[in-house]
């Protein structure tokens, strides 16, 4: 069992350029106090176990040099971030008979260098489990530090609406990389292909229509129900002859989804989102607008339908996130707090019971 330490204390943070009060995103993080819980026992054994696997498939040679005495080792962080990843690294040393003490809590602000966490087992099965633990939480914290500033971000510019990961995400480590938004204190947008249904040209060249399409859609849902939100793209209607189709894709959509479901509507422009939202989208995605172009936009589509949320996306960075921020845009989604965060520094430090802080 883990256990938790003292917490750490927050103190000011500037990043690109804004200060922001570590203290807020605590708060923020309080206010999902069984983060954790969301991350079922068996998923979490099922994955450590096929991490191990993959890192060890055959002989352990290095064992042999190591022996099983009992040891510790100190879990070190030495660089800045955002802590995130601790029942992924609880599940992989319990596959391997080790225990963890935690000193700080999931989403502490790390200052190096700083000692995280101790682990307890014998000392083969420390070593064996070093590698991989300590690459799952470098990804994790990089994830949750980006999401993090993400979201200091767009408060510092006084925004109030939700950021947003993608579902651009490393097959087979797409739970914890979801789980390191949810801990930077972003949102995880849809998780799977079961949770958002992606509707592009592909889709309607396979089915042979966008009504086709809709009613093998319809068909689907009554064998299997379930939660969906349906995404109809532009670019599908932009090669479809007839104008109308587009209205006609998205009010078919809306019937699909019945009462339970929404419909968000990718428009590359305000004649396509008016569309979008005069056939009964409950959202609108505003696919790749530069920000001069993304205010007007949103202003004007809200003007006529203030029920339907604006969602920015599309080449947006932590560079340029402030700018789009905006009061008609409620979401902003960026691929790169996946795709390209940076991963932390962790080491993992066998000590004897009176060591002190090595030297890096």
């Amino acid at each position: 069992m883990a256990k938790d330490g003292e917490k750490n204390k927050c103190s000011d943070l500037k990043r690109h350029g804004v200060g922001v009060r570590t203290g807020d995103l605590a708060q923020q993080l309080k206010c999902l106090p069984g983060l954790s819980l969301l991350l079922p026992p068996t998923t979490l054994a099922a994955l450590a176990d096929s991490w191990l696997q993959e890192d060890c498939p055959g002989l352990n040679f290095a064992a042999l040099a190591t022996g099983a005495v009992p040891s510790q080792a100190a879990l070190w962080a030495k660089s800045p971030g955002v802590l995130a990843g601790r029942p992924f690294f609880d599940a992989i040393f319990a596959q391997l008979d080790c225990q963890v003490s935690w000193f700080l809590p999931e989403g502490s602000r790390l200052v190096p260098v700083v000692k995280v966490a101790e682990v307890r087992g014998p000392a083969h099965h420390l070593l064996l489990g070093e590698r991989v633990a300590l690459n799952m939480l470098a990804r994790c914290s990089g994830i949750a530090s980006a999401a993090a500033t993400a979201v200091e971000l767009t408060k510092a510019a006084g925004w109030a609406g939700r950021v947003a990961g993608t579902r651009k995400t490393t097959p087979g480590f797409r739970l914890v990389e979801k789980y390191g938004l949810l801990a930077g204190g972003a949102a995880c947008h849809r998780y799977d292909l079961g949770g958002l249904v992606m509707v592009k040209d592909n889709h309607i060249v396979a089915a042979g229509s966008v009504d086709k399409l809709l009613g093998l859609m319809v068909k689907s849902k009554r064998q299997k129900p379930g939660t969906m939100a349906i995404c109809l793209y532009s670019q599908q209607f932009r090669r479809l002859r007839q104008k109308n189709h587009k209205l006609k894709a998205v009010r078919g959509a809306r019937l699909a989804a019945g009462f339970e479901l929404k419909v968000e509507v990718e428009c590359g422009s305000l004649h396509e989102a008016v569309q979008a939202a005069h056939a009964g989208a409950d959202l609108v995605m505003l696919d790749n607008f530069k920000p001069e172009e993304l205010h007007p936009t949103a202003a004007a589509l809200k003007a006529q339908f203030p029920q339907v949320a604006v969602e920015a996306s599309g080449g947006i960075t932590l560079n340029n996130l402030p700018q789009f921020c905006g009061p008609h845009v409620d979401v902003i989604s960026l691929g790169m707090l996946t795709q390209a965060a940076p991963a932390l520094d962790f080491s993992l430090k066998l000590f004897a019971e009176e060591a002190v802080t090595p030297q890096f």
